[in-house]
């Protein structure tokens, strides 16, 4: 298997339409591929997923060690080619000033082969001078590849062999501006598949653009540079440290923990416990391997939609409601008054939830729009969340809560009157610190997105805490 990561030097580079479009490309080569997206955005890989229709899941070196990245890599071994999509500009990680987190971190850590991609509209030979500044600081000599986008075939023609001498390294393709193809961007990022009206076409469109102007074997060849990745006996999926389960945090059910085996996951013979995920076009912002982890430890997954559904599935021990975008729908959310009740009644009477962000304003008493009207929500925090105009809190967090230690993320206009106070959430690499959050044995809500495989312990404990609530309840 090869892999690529396509980095650009800014946001808006044209990474995301140029990475579906050559997902695109490459199918219809006859490859078989996958995807990933480095850093912590939902929406990418839903791109990846739901309009390509390939595997895809976030890397991130902030969340992931090296063996973390590399072992979600080994999941894409099995296609032709993973291609990696970069986030912000190629060196841009933690605070904008670290390398950490960025798309060059990821390349460095699991020596991956980089395709640069140069936004060059209304560019001359300036363009060449911001590549040989990038080359510079590619310390591993990791970029194999420039690819030139908003260009003319003209243009491009003409300063293809000037950019390779003057840089000594291939210029790999090209995409010329197309009318009509715009992934628009909006308050909290890129619009969402489901959004953007022809959304296949417009990719068809650029793939078959990309098949005329760039060079797929040449790509091919680059990704085959990649280094093989030695295959290790891991935890799971998430490559952490296997515990005894025994070993329990303060909460989440700890003295009712499973034993598991050596392979870190439970024993085949432990039932199941059904968990409700809210997952539709409102609530759909999940880490892959956050899901991935909660099925290792025995949830089975049992998806539900807030918006169109009349109530929470039948039998479930525990609630996850992750991110989106409620503040869309209000009308709808606020008027399914049958599933507010529903969540309002498990939660009353101590049903496991988790509820992040979109989900965690979902459980306040209201939600005020951005013209002021209100809506209620499930009632369960006391409170209205309403828009602030502005972003609330934007990035990475380093989050204590009880004897928890997990690594999250934040993006958020709407705040709280009532963010709780449980939990603490630190920036990483400052002193700036706040407290936020409910958390207590049955439940974790707050805006922070948190990712599961920085401390597994929380997931297990949450599946046990699910399992000591379904022996209670259902035991009769």
């Amino acid at each position: 298997m090869g892999r690529v990561l396509l980095a650009g030097a800014s946001s808006g580079s044209g990474k995301t339409i140029i990475t579906c479009g050559l997902l695109e490309a490459l199918k219809k080569k006859g490859l078989s591929v996958s995807a990933y997206k480095c850093g912590p955005d939902y929406i990418d890989p839903m791109f990846h997923r739901s309009v390509i229709g390939v595997s895809s899941e976030n890397l991130d070196s902030f969340f992931m060690d090296e063996i973390m990245l590399n072992t979600a890599l080994g999941r894409g071994e099995k296609t032709d080619i993973s291609v990696i999509e970069g986030a912000m500009g190629i060196f841009d990680g933690i605070s904008g000033l670290r390398l950490e987190g960025s798309a060059y971190d990821i390349a460095r850590l699991t020596n991956t082969p980089i395709i640069l991609i140069m936004d060059v509209h209304g560019m001359g030979r300036t363009m060449v001078s911001l590549i040989k500044g990038i080359l510079a600081d590619d310390e591993c000599g990791l970029i194999k590849g420039i690819v030139l986008n908003r260009i003319s075939k003209g243009y491009f023609e003409s300063i293809k062999t000037f950019i390779e001498d003057e840089t000594k390294v291939p210029v790999v393709g090209y995409l010329e501006k197309l009318k009509g193809v715009n992934l628009e961007s909006r308050h909290l990022g890129l619009k969402m598949p489901h959004e953007i009206d022809n959304l296949k076409e417009e990719v068809e469109r650029v793939a078959s653009n990309i098949e005329k102007s760039f060079d797929l074997e040449k790509i091919v060849e680059i990704s085959n540079e990649a280094s093989f990745m030695e295959k290790k006996v891991l935890r799971g999926t998430a490559g952490c440290e296997v515990k005894n389960a025994l070993e329990a945090g303060a909460f989440f059910g700890a003295k009712n923990a499973v034993e598991v085996g050596d392979s870190g996951k439970i024993s085949s013979g432990i039932k199941k416990v059904r968990l409700g995920v809210a997952k539709d076009e409102v609530f759909c912002f999940y880490y892959e391997e956050n899901l991935r982890l909660l099925e290792e430890y025995g949830a089975e997954l049992i998806y539900f939609s807030p918006l169109h559904d009349k109530c929470i599935p039948e039998g479930v021990s525990g609630l996850l409601i992750g991110g989106g975008y409620p503040e869309l729908r209000l009308k709808e959310l606020s008027e399914n008054v049958s599933m507010k009740a529903s969540i309002k009644n498990a939660i009353d009477n101590n049903m496991p939830t988790i509820a992040e962000c979109g989900g965690f304003m979902y459980l306040h008493k209201a939600i005020v729009d951005n013209d002021g009207a209100m809506y209620e929500m499930v009632g369960a925090i006391d409170a209205k969340a309403y828009n602030e105009g502005k972003l609330v809190r934007f990035g990475y967090v380093e989050i204590s809560m009880d004897s928890y230690e997990v690594k999250g993320h934040e993006f958020h206009y709407f705040d709280s009157e009532k963010n709780g106070s449980d939990a603490i959430a630190r920036k990483p690499f400052s002193d700036k610190k706040w407290s936020f959050g409910y958390v207590d044995e049955n439940r974790i809500w707050g805006f922070p997105h948190l990712y599961y495989g920085s401390c597994e312990s929380l997931p297990r404990d949450f599946v046990n805490a699910m399992r000591k609530y379904s022996s209670e309840k259902y035991a009769n």
